[in-house]
């Protein structure tokens, strides 16, 4: 399974992030052999619409799970046309965040987890 995992940085090492339609990165990871990529997240500077942008990102890049932070109602929504996974981590690295996953220690969300933030989250 080819998993995002919303990063403030681009490498495995890096800092999970919170944010996801406007986090810096998105590392794309197989979950079966843990090869990775790292992307920037054209959306992270949008003036509106980071979410669904974001989603179209990753979903471009056959991303079937995300892992993030929080998601805004328009994000989520589009993550659910998209079908992908949505995932919740608190913190740590995204390769500690890929362990959790892994080991099924990360809860999935059914639902937006935020508010629209416009350009603030």
């Amino acid at each position: 399974m080819k998993i995002a995992i919303s990063a403030n940085m681009n490498t495995i090492e890096a800092q999970f992030s919170q944010r996801f339609g406007r986090c810096d990165f998105f590392i794309l990871i197989d979950s079966e052999t843990r090869a990775w990529e790292a992307f920037h997240n054209p959306a992270a500077s949008a003036r509106g619409g980071a979410g669904p942008q974001a989603v179209q990102f990753i979903a471009d890049k056959g991303s079937e799970a995300i892992i993030s932070g929080r998601y805004g109602p328009s994000a989520f929504t589009a993550l659910e046309a998209a079908g992908i996974k949505a995932y919740l981590a608190e913190d740590g690295t995204v390769n500690e965040v890929l362990d959790k996953f892994l080991a099924d220690e990360l809860e999935s969300t059914t639902a937006a987890t935020g508010p629209e933030l416009h350009g603030r989250g």
